[in-house]
């Protein structure tokens, strides 16, 4: 058969047997051994424990000062703020024990403010709260508790103060970055006269996701974010914690552990990891805006899965192993998002191919065959399992650290809810890396950013309360 020409029954019966030799080894390097994944669990424990220790190491292990999980007790109304992206979000949640009413509203930040002074964008997240409070019958209410999500490089110093350290996603106001994000947001209220909000809580989406899933199940300590970008933060206890002494936790009357907020993205900019690094990884991170940076990150998250992959279609089309050595149309850069990636691991699963075909014609691939389907398909699994094996050696080296005999992991992102094959692939890679004598449960998050901030509010209100 002509090498354009197709064969429907072919691409509905997709099997792995026939993926040519040469295929499956140009994809070799991305192939980890349980050894290999061990060894990464290893590396990454060794990286944990200098940070806590305050030594050099690529994991910043800051502190969230958040030093308890919901526990059913928690009642009241609360405001969470969730700004990580160019729209935000103002909600207000109702806590009746272990029911959670959430309303919300979702506002627009128009480009012009995203990239003008920081004191116009606040006073915008203020109008839009006040318009929210208004609409709410809340404006003459008491002062209610808000807890403020903050989705960007942030050093905390202590629970209701952080720093910006370097603003992301298309944001650049002016005048923030090295400042305390919550006294502007305090200022832009003050400023209006007519709003009083009660900041108890600044935090990143991670800890927002532990949170969510720690009201619905309180053995949840590990929150894990695997969506454009990755993260994790886990419960952790002070003793192993010495760069913290500067706080005097060890003196307080508050419980004696914390999240930690692991940056785990940035695992390997030390080069801990290069062994396991492709030309690939090493392309995708050179064409990037921050080469050399969350090399980690670059190897699992949504931004890059389809860019690795469509790197690998390059290679083979230039080898003549695709596409009958056509490769013009896969050569411009980001043309293979990672929902292809996800769309081609769903058709492939349910045993048809030609969703692959309508994607490969859609970038403008003209010579595409039966069995190119099926390598490229080959190709999206094989870089989706990477991530979803390197993702299960960092979840299996905290529950590992942590040695609790039962933890729930909450896990939220784009590529974990909508991959349909990388919870599956994750959870049964954790089971064969973790010991025995060890048990975990993962859990889908329930918008950790939203939720997860009013909870990490009524939280920070109730231990508060408890020990005045």
């Amino acid at each position: 058969m002509p090498r354009n020409q197709f064969s429907i029954s072919n691409l509905k019966n997709p099997d792995a047997d026939r993926v040519r030799l040469e295929i499956k080894k140009a994809c070799e390097k991305f192939m980890l051994s349980d050894d290999n994944l061990m060894k990464v669990s290893k590396i990454m424990d060794d990286e944990m424990n200098r940070g806590l220790r305050g030594e050099p190491s690529c994991l910043k292990m800051l502190p969230s000062f958040i030093r308890a999980v919901p526990n059913g007790t928690e009642r009241g109304d609360f405001l969470a703020l969730d700004l990580g992206g160019t729209n935000f979000r103002v909600l207000l949640i109702k806590l009746k024990g272990d029911v959670a009413e959430m309303t919300g509203k979702v506002y627009r930040i128009p480009e012009e403010i995203m990239r003008g002074v920081g004191t116009a964008l606040f006073d915008h997240i203020g109008q839009c709260l006040a318009d929210f409070l208004e609409e709410h019958n809340l404006k003459e209410s008491k002062e209610l508790p808000l807890g403020f999500t903050f989705s960007f490089p942030v050093e905390q110093e202590n629970l209701t103060a952080g720093k910006l350290i370097n603003w992301t996603k298309g944001f650049n106001a002016k005048g923030v970055e090295g400042q305390d994000v919550v006294q502007f947001l305090r200022d832009a209220c003050d400023r209006r006269k007519d709003i009083s909000i009660d900041v108890v809580a600044l935090l990143n989406d991670t800890v927002g996701t532990l949170m969510a899933c720690a009201f619905k199940d309180n053995t949840c300590q590990i929150g894990v974010i695997l969506g454009t970008g990755t993260n994790a933060c886990y419960m952790e206890k002070l003793s192993n914690c010495p760069k913290f002494k500067k706080y005097g936790f060890d003196k307080d009357k508050y419980p004696k552990e914390m999240i930690i907020n692991i940056e785990w993205g940035a695992f390997g900019d030390n080069g801990c990891i290069d062994f396991l690094r492709t030309e690939f990884d090493r392309d995708v991170d050179g064409g990037s805006i921050n080469p050399g940076k969350h090399l980690f990150e670059k190897m699992i998250s949504g931004m890059y899965l389809g860019e690795i992959v469509r790197l690998v279609l390059v290679k083979l089309a230039k080898e003549k192993m695709l596409f009958d050595g056509d490769y013009e149309a896969i050569s411009k850069p980001n043309c293979f998002p990672t929902k292809f990636v996800s769309d081609i691991e769903e058709q492939k699963g349910l045993g048809d191919l030609r969703r692959t075909l309508q994607i490969l014609q859609q970038i403008g691939i003209n010579k595409i065959s039966d069995s190119d389907c099926l390598h490229v398909a080959y190709v999206c699994e094989v870089v989706s399992t990477r991530a979803a094996y390197l993702t299960a050696a960092g979840i299996s080296c905290i529950l590992t650290r942590m040695q609790k005999k039962f933890v729930t992991v909450g896990v939220d992102g784009s590529v974990y809810r909508f991959h349909p094959k990388f919870d599956k692939i994750l959870d049964a890679k954790i089971n064969d890396l973790l010991p025995k004598n060890l048990d975990y449960q993962l859990m889908l998050s329930e918008d950790g950013s939203g939720r997860g901030a009013a909870l990490v509010a009524a939280v920070a209100d109730r231990v508060r309360k408890e020990h005045e």
